[in-house]
């Protein structure tokens, strides 16, 4: 082992792949077009095809293709001739995937998604194969050399397969529009999809939840509510109960500096009056940027009339992952 050179072998893989890539680029015209517009056309669903390699390749596509605004599903072509092909119909567009174009599993197939009136879509190396014949457009990746030495397992065809269909994809994400909130729709569970959907509302400690004292509050009470409520901090409110400021942990540490008597100094001579604040509705992760930008801990959600509506602290944030 100690004469390999694994670095060296690396390397060249991804030269060839990016060769491969290369050659791919020329082949992106009409043909490709024309299955951008059968795809968009589709009022069903796309059913991606493929075996083997191509198979795992096409579950990627599929997948690409349902995150980004375009319905779609894998059909493993050995399970459609015992059943699956129940899934398609006239309404669907078939998207069969083969380096040869002569995968017998999927020419099994391909009478019946005729016969169904489905439309069909290849992906072959070269159009003049069985399955590019049968198709209603036939798209090519090209018959580039495969990066194993001995040309056998597939990795730059499938390489140029999964290029391809990550070109489709986009290709109609932007024809439709797609944004990235809907993305977030389809990925609500992820980090981009709670920072594109999470409200501040659905963060915030809200009601009873909410730390506030008076004007005119000691500063020993304020602590008090601090400790009861959790947050590191508490709402100063006027006899209106609008928002006139924000007493911290930071701003207890300054206090302690000026050696006040906190059973009597009310807690507006050492309170923040002009802390940040946000209207209810606004994105949890807007609420978020605004804090990071001020360097700050919290911030209070307040009404038209600056009353608290709620308050949130960096823990909230980490704990809905906005963070």
């Amino acid at each position: 082992m100690g004469n390999v050179d694994f670095v060296g072998t690396g390397q060249r893989v991804l030269q060839v792949e990016l060769n491969a890539i290369e050659a791919l680029r020329p082949l992106i015209g009409d043909d490709f077009r024309r299955a951008c517009e059968l795809l968009m056309a589709c009022k069903g669903r796309v059913v991606i095809t493929g075996m083997g390699k191509s198979g795992h390749i096409g579950n990627k596509i599929a997948a690409t293709l349902a995150s980004t605004g375009t319905p779609a599903f894998f059909m493993h072509p050995g399970e459609a001739s015992h059943g699956d092909l129940g899934m398609v119909t006239a309404q669907d567009v078939v998207v069969a995937i083969s380096n040869s174009g002569e995968a017998h599993e999927i020419l099994a197939i391909i009478p019946v998604i005729k016969r169904l009136r489905a439309k069909l879509i290849s992906i072959t190396a070269l159009a003049d194969c069985s399955m590019g014949r049968h198709a209603d457009v036939a798209l090519t990746i090209g018959k580039s050399p495969e990066a194993c030495p001995l040309g056998l397992a597939p990795t730059s065809s499938t390489t140029n397969t999964l290029v391809l269909g990550d070109a489709l994809a986009v290709a109609l994400l932007e024809a439709r529009g797609f944004t990235a909130e809907d993305f977030a729709l389809s990925h609500p569970g992820g980090a981009l999809g709670r920072r594109l959907l999470l409200l501040v509302d659905d963060i915030m400690n809200k009601g009873e939840q909410v730390p506030i004292v008076a004007v005119g509050t000691p500063i020993r009470d304020a602590l008090l509510e601090i400790t009861r409520k959790g947050l590191g901090m508490t709402t100063v409110v006027d006899a209106n109960g609008s928002l006139v400021g924000l007493f911290t942990d930071g701003d207890l540490r300054r206090t302690i500096d000026q050696n006040l008597d906190i059973r009597i100094t009310p807690i507006e001579q050492v309170m923040t009056p002009n802390c940040l604040t946000v209207p209810a509705g606004i994105l949890a992760a807007q609420a978020l940027a605004e804090m990071e930008a001020r360097r700050i801990n919290g911030v209070v959600v307040v009404d038209a009339q600056r009353r608290p509506l709620g308050a949130v602290n960096m823990h909230g944030f980490l704990k809905a992952g906005v963070v």
